[in-house]
């Protein structure tokens, strides 16, 4: 498996807005790059390049979701680094011979696909392949 780049790391935040805040001076911008809801994983996110890095702050639309799970047990903070993939599908089933667990399948997102490695595997860290070509 070959990784092209750091996709992009998203820090969980109980508000989008008071993140922003925060955020946003230290970055130089006045808003996010983009901005969208993805329901499936219920979550609200407020993307910011840096360089060709994305940098995301993800909060929670649902007191169940992944993100509001994570912030009850850890607080606030890094909860995803994602590493850029040529193909998704080929690079799970690659990790998978060498035994690197994954939680749930691949999943779709806008034009590209992405999947999680189990953190137990990876020093604790939540970390996503996704094939994005933008």
């Amino acid at each position: 498996m070959k990784v092209n780049k750091v996709d992009h790391i998203c820090i969980a935040v109980r508000s989008i807005d008071d993140a922003r805040k925060i955020w946003e001076p230290i970055l130089g911008k006045s808003g996010p790059d983009d901005e969208y809801i993805d329901a499936p994983e219920k979550i609200k996110v407020a993307r910011y390049m840096v360089g060709q890095v994305g940098f995301e702050l993800m909060e929670s639309t649902s007191p169940d979701g992944k993100v509001a799970k994570f912030i009850e047990k850890q607080g606030e903070g890094v909860m995803v680094v994602s590493f850029n993939v040529d193909n998704t599908r080929e690079s799970v089933a690659e990790l998978k011979e060498k035994d690197y667990p994954f939680i749930g399948g691949v999943r779709p997102f806008r034009d590209c696909e992405f999947a999680f490695i189990h953190p137990k595997k990876v020093n604790g860290v939540l970390l996503e392949l996704i094939d994005d070509k933008w």
